[in-house]
């Protein structure tokens, strides 16, 4: 669905979920903002039981102009709320952000159409306007990407400080954040950081002190695997942070989960400290099938569908879910430190890497020497630094990664062609994303392809190689502080010529770029 789609109605109303968060009411603002702008009739309401009680919130909205109003009924449930209820007429049409029509955490209010924008895991099928992307972390990154591609520009700093703070408490002060565009939306609003400093510091109230003090003190440890793992109550996502940073400073836990229990599933928060847990890789294990995770490697979190939790595991209690599955991920992972490794290449089968096209940019024909760039993928942030020999190479599934001139002639071929980029593929982390290159001095961001040429590996490099039946982790020789992971079906390799060259290829690009020796 597309905004255009909309501004066919001229009587809007936009509505959060009940009792709004920092997410739903930027994500509101920012719709407002955009349709009366176009010139027409709109309004920003809520519904439910409570009126907005949260200090964060309160400034949030005083501050920021937001025009948000509550509407007062008692109705409640799925019966729809008549017209005269909430004391104006019927809009045209009815958008819901950061939830959907029908479903129970929001009042369903009287409407001739309806839409849907949000971030949540899909519950309602049958509204056809719908956009819903579960891999966001934000509803307000949501809302910015469709502003974007409608050519809508955000110049106001008072909604890009709404919408930099919605996604701010929704991704736990940024560190859950695992999707490349909720970055690019980070980076590319104005915000006034002076009052996202407000907000964050009227965020926790007595009551929430006591739910983090009560949670402390009730905790399950593995002596075996230096985790801990803590059931909090009921609160906002910021405190499991909270928790969880606190807990991950005891000299006993290498990592940590925090979580609560809240309407339509689990919300939890993981800590580590050690480079062996990937916090975000641990916490997209957690949520694998039944859910969503991601993050940094430090901190991360993620949430659990209450739906796809109850079908897969329906008689499993939730302390008793987190404990066997951190104990799977510890159990069933091999760990492998290639630069102090033999791998035992008895089962192996030879290989060799066939000519496959792939895209380049030399660096120095982009921008200057000495510019830090940030090149943004699926896989996460590559931080670099122009320098005269740097080439930046893009593979066959759109991965990114850096070479050196003299390597790149070596076993590269310039077909003087411009570089057309392929089908892209990431397992499991949702929409396809073309990476982009930002220049961190200037703020400016371009895509990569759009600079990129074309070459041709000239293939004839071999390998040893043989499919993962499990987890694998692998500290390359080359970085011995960030593992590669591979998963069951993708192949472990290693270099003929050095046997310290390991490396793990993902299925498809392994059958895409090797063929049998």
């Amino acid at each position: 669905m597309r905004l255009e789609e909309l501004l066919q109605y001229d009587i809007i109303t936009i509505q959060c979920h009940d009792n709004p968060d920092a997410d739903a009411i930027a994500s509101g603002f920012a719709l407002y903002a955009y349709f009366q702008s176009q010139g027409k009739q709109v309004r920003l309401v809520y519904a439910g039981r409570n009126r907005i009680q949260k200090p964060n919130l309160l400034l949030m909205v005083e501050k920021l102009h937001i025009p948000i109003e509550y509407v007062e009924t008692e109705a409640q449930g799925t019966r729809p709320v008549r017209s005269a209820e909430i004391g104006a007429g019927m809009p045209e049409l009815l958008i819901t952000v950061d939830c959907q029509y029908g479903a129970g955490n929001v009042t369903r209010l009287p409407a001739s159409d309806v839409a849907i924008i949000d971030h949540h895991q899909t519950e309602i099928t049958d509204v056809e306007k719908s956009e819903i992307d579960p891999h966001l972390g934000s509803c307000s990154t949501l809302v910015w990407s469709m502003l974007r591609d409608n050519g809508y520009r955000i110049e106001d700093s008072k909604v890009g400080t709404a919408l930099y703070y919605g996604l701010y408490t929704d991704t736990n002060q940024f560190s859950e954040i695992f999707a490349p565009l909720d970055m690019d939306m980070r980076d590319a609003v104005p915000c006034e950081k002076s009052l996202v400093t407000l907000f964050r510091n009227s965020n926790l109230s007595l009551q929430e002190m006591e739910i983090a003090g009560v949670a402390m003190i009730r905790y399950i440890y593995n002596d075996d695997y230096r985790y801990a793992i803590i059931h909090s109550q009921p609160c906002d996502p910021n405190i499991l942070g909270l928790i969880s940073d606190f807990l991950i400073q005891v000299a006993e836990v290498d990592s940590c989960v925090v979580y609560n229990e809240t309407g339509d599933g689990y919300k939890f928060s993981v800590r580590s400290c050690i480079r062996e847990v990937q916090a975000d890789e641990l916490a997209a294990f957690l949520a694998e099938g039944i859910g969503s995770g991601g993050g940094h490697r430090e901190k991360a979190g993620g949430f659990l569908n209450r739906a796809l939790y109850e079908n897969v595991y329906p008689t499993l209690h939730s302390e008793a879910f987190f404990s066997q599955r951190l104990n799977d991920y510890f159990d069933n992972c091999r760990i492998i430190y290639a630069a102090e490794c033999e791998i035992d290449l008895s089962d192996m089968r030879r290989y060799v890497k066939k000519p496959v096209h792939v895209g380049f940019v030399e660096a120095v024909k982009v921008l200057p020497v000495g510019t830090p760039v940030t090149v943004r993928t699926l896989e996460g942030d590559v931080d670099m630094t122009v320098e005269p020999d740097l080439i930046i190479m893009i593979g066959i599934r759109g991965e990114v990664y850096p070479n050196r001139r003299e390597n790149f002639e070596k076993h590269y071929t310039v077909t003087g062609e411009p570089y057309r980029i392929g089908h892209m593929c990431s397992r499991g982390k949702g929409n396809l994303y073309e990476p982009t290159i930002r220049n961190r001095a200037t703020g400016e961001v371009m895509k990569l392809a759009d600079c990129a040429e074309s070459c041709i590996a000239r293939g004839g490099a071999r390998i040893y190689a043989r499919e993962l039946t499990g987890r694998v982790k692998i500290f390359t020789a080359w970085d011995t502080e960030k593992y590669m992971l591979g998963r069951e079906g993708d192949f472990l390799a290693v270099r003929c010529d050095d046997r310290h060259d390991i490396y793990v290829v993902e299925r498809e690009i392994f059958f895409e770029t090797y063929a049998p020796a």
